[in-house]
């Protein structure tokens, strides 16, 4: 489990794909610290498994499922990312729950530069639009945000200095692709509504 506040840009150093399945290498001094063997990683908010590790370097395998699923597979050397370690018990949860486990992707529509923000326009797949709601929790690339303005197909969220400055979304440009991972209650909630006690 993660908490969706970023702990560092990391940079894509290698993305091999070999058919139905890919391995990234990403560098991440701050992350790589204390990072061993087995450990779960959000990757631009993709929970992934460390399987080497070489200095301030994790490799993790990347499976079909979640090339098809987020926007790794697109992935370039040289491109930032946004990191973070899972979660200890012990640790605040500063953002909201976030699992790692995308539910879906879709394009940055505009960006409206404020005076100390930006509010951002993302496009919303109607298959998540019921788990969506203003005020409500969504992670971003794996960036904790919260819904500041919504619609039937889009959604708006307000990035504060620190979020631009700290992760990928300062970066992210209309028509570029990001990863959505909706409120995990929202979910359940809506599966327990369907089944009679």
């Amino acid at each position: 489990m993660f908490t969706g506040i970023v702990e560092e840009l990391g940079e894509v150093v290698a993305l091999d794909l070999d058919g139905d399945s890919a391995r990234l290498g990403v560098k991440a001094p701050v992350v790589s610290t204390d990072v061993v063997h087995g450990a779960s990683i959000a990757v631009n908010g993709v929970c992934l498994t460390v399987v080497e590790m070489n200095d301030d370097v994790f490799t993790a395998d990347v499976m079909r499922e979640t090339l098809a699923r987020s926007t790794l597979g697109g992935l370039r050397t040289g491109e930032r990312v946004n990191v973070e370690r899972a979660v200890r018990a012990s640790d605040r949860l500063g953002g909201h729950i976030v699992q790692g486990h995308v539910d879906g992707i879709d394009e940055v529509q505009s960006r409206t530069p404020g005076e100390h923000w930006d509010v951002v326009r993302v496009g919303l797949p109607p298959t998540l639009a019921r788990y969506v709601v203003e005020k409500g929790s969504i992670a971003v690339d794996g960036v904790s945000l919260t819904v500041s303005a919504l619609g039937d197909d889009w959604f708006e969220i307000s990035l504060i200095p620190t979020t631009l400055e700290l992760t990928t979304l300062g970066l992210r440009k209309p028509g570029e692709w990001v990863n959505l991972e909706v409120d995990v209650i929202a979910k359940y909630v809506e599966r327990l509504g369907r089944f009679p006690r």
